[in-house]
């Protein structure tokens, strides 16, 4: 009887490319590492956890170096190898780097947050967590069957739920953790749904296979593959914030740890999108026809709102610059948005998709600049108000000159030429995918954001009230304001460096 055995168990056997899954494996294995570590490391040497995971998280970035030569891909079916669950592609590498690379930002932010809180945050809890959330959202995108794209969702969100509420006896901060939470269960729910649907109607859970099978799907099933594909984009509009599910996310931002909320802006948004990439572009590109109008509704929909809300935050309301920041990452999630609907008209799919590849690799690095500054801000000042910049260059000139580099840059005007650049690209795919009214309304809202963008600018350069207050700047933080920095005036000098990287980015 063990013959026949022998062969069935040796077919299920699959070889690990263990290289191709290093970043993911060393983010998950520090984590680890840190959390037992907690058990035996002193109080007062707590920071070495912090370093430890900064170190972990750079280890991870350089990993993905090796990866350039060519695509990879791992636990492949042992009858088809081309049909895998892990491809290290260029397109996954690019969002891996933003990923780690806006995680590692995020925990030079927390070193020093960490410090401040004065035992408000456990340390060995909040760094496990960190890390764990990291190596989820770096195994998204090499995710390709729809098992697996839940699984890196959910290791990706569920740590960051326990993040906005991890600080003692801070009732603001439980509301924004449980408002989160049950907005992303509520995605995860609708998402399930729809892919169990998917799966009932074509057998399988791989991508490309999806992709061929929902072509001939069974009359009777018809219905319920329509149905799957509708729940599956619904549970993605939710994890990226697009209207009208983005409910969550200013106060969420606001009761967060600074650091968390920086990380939600950046890390939360590539997650979502790259897996809104993967399931309409790669698994449903037949279905084009239902997800392109729907996903240009919600961009137009998205940047309106985000842009508008961020119009009406008043500069003396309390933490109106984290909720400004807030605002303007759901209208920046619209801008996102708009090449991947373009996607579903154009001829060049995969150029599109380079479009918001490069979007997020700009609104990546600015966008964490801005929200370190604002941690350095709010180490003074508490409440974290607009009008509380005014005066910033007098006190601080170097960082104020780089927040108002960062939100030119967001806005799109020079010396900001990423941002300028970033917009033009993602404004050409919806015109040359013949969205020209979905351009328009980008180009209104794209006016509608100087306003706010260059108010808080030119706050940083007025008279100061009273005596300007020094900012002393702790080295972690300094690292973090001038990584951002050198990155963003780097591809100011060089923009055509980001769209020659993003260019071959998928698949």
């Amino acid at each position: 009887m063990s013959s026949p055995a022998q062969p069935l168990a040796a077919s299920l056997v699959q070889s690990v490319d263990w290289l191709a899954i290093a970043p993911p494996t060393i983010a998950a294995v520090v984590g680890l590492v840190v959390l037992v570590a907690d058990l035996f490391v002193a109080e007062n040497r707590k920071t070495l956890l912090g370093w430890t995971s900064v170190a972990g998280l750079a280890a991870a970035t350089l990993l993905l170096l090796p990866l350039l030569d060519g695509d990879r891909s791992t636990f492949c079916l042992t009858g088809d190898a081309t049909v895998c669950s892990y491809t290290a592609d260029r397109f996954t590498l690019v969002i891996q780097f933003l990923v780690l690379g806006g995680a590692l930002l995020a925990a030079l932010l927390s070193v020093t947050a960490l410090k401040d809180a004065r035992k408000e945050l456990p340390e060995g809890e909040y760094w496990f967590l960190l890390l764990s959330s990291a190596a989820g959202a770096a195994l998204l995108p090499a995710s390709r069957d729809l098992a697996t794209l839940i699984v890196a969702l959910e290791v990706a969100s569920l740590p960051a739920f326990a993040l906005v509420g991890l600080r003692y006896g801070d009732r603001k901060s439980s509301e924004a953790a449980l408002k989160f939470f049950l907005s992303s269960v509520t995605a995860t729910a609708v998402s399930l749904m729809g892919i169990s649907f998917l799966y009932v109607s074509t057998g399988t859970l791989y991508l490309t296979q999806v992709a061929d099978r929902i072509q001939n799907v069974d009359g009777q099933l018809h219905t319920l593959a329509q149905t799957g594909v509708v729940l599956t984009l619904v549970g993605f509009a939710f994890k990226t914030a697009a209207v009208p599910f983005h409910f969550w996310v200013p106060d969420t931002y606001v009761g967060a740890p600074l650091p968390i909320a920086a990380y939600l802006s950046v890390i939360g948004k590539a997650v979502g999108f790259s897996g809104l990439i993967l399931v309409t572009v790669v698994a449903l590109p037949s279905y084009a026809d239902v997800w392109g109008p729907a996903l240009a509704a919600l961009a137009a929909l998205t940047m309106t709102v985000g842009n508008v809300g961020a119009l009406r935050q008043q500069a003396t309301r309390a933490y109106s610059a984290v909720r400004l920041l807030a605002w303007s990452s759901v209208g920046q999630a619209g801008y996102l948005l708009v090449p991947i609907a373009a996607a579903a008209y154009s001829g060049d799919a995969e150029k599109s998709i380079g479009s918001t590849v490069a979007y997020a690799l700009m609104y990546g690095a600015v966008n964490l600049g801005a929200f370190a500054v604002a941690a350095l801000v709010g180490r003074t000042k508490s409440l974290n108000r607009v009008s509380d910049y005014r005066g910033l260059y007098a006190s601080s000139p170097l960082s104020a000159l780089l927040l108002a580099f960062f939100l030119l840059c967001l806005a799109g005007l020079p010396p900001g030429i990423i941002g300028l650049f970033a917009k033009v690209t993602v404004f050409s795919a919806a015109v040359d995918a013949g969205l020209g009214w979905l351009a328009v309304i980008m180009a209104v809202n794209v006016v509608i954001a100087l306003f706010y963008y260059l108010q808080w600018t030119a706050l940083l350069f007025r008279a100061p009230e009273g005596e300007p207050e020094k900012h002393r700047v702790p080295a972690p933080l300094t690292a973090a304001i001038a990584l951002t920095g050198v990155l963003g005036i780097a591809l100011s000098g060089a923009p055509q460096l980001v769209l020659r990287f993003t260019d071959t980015a998928l698949f």
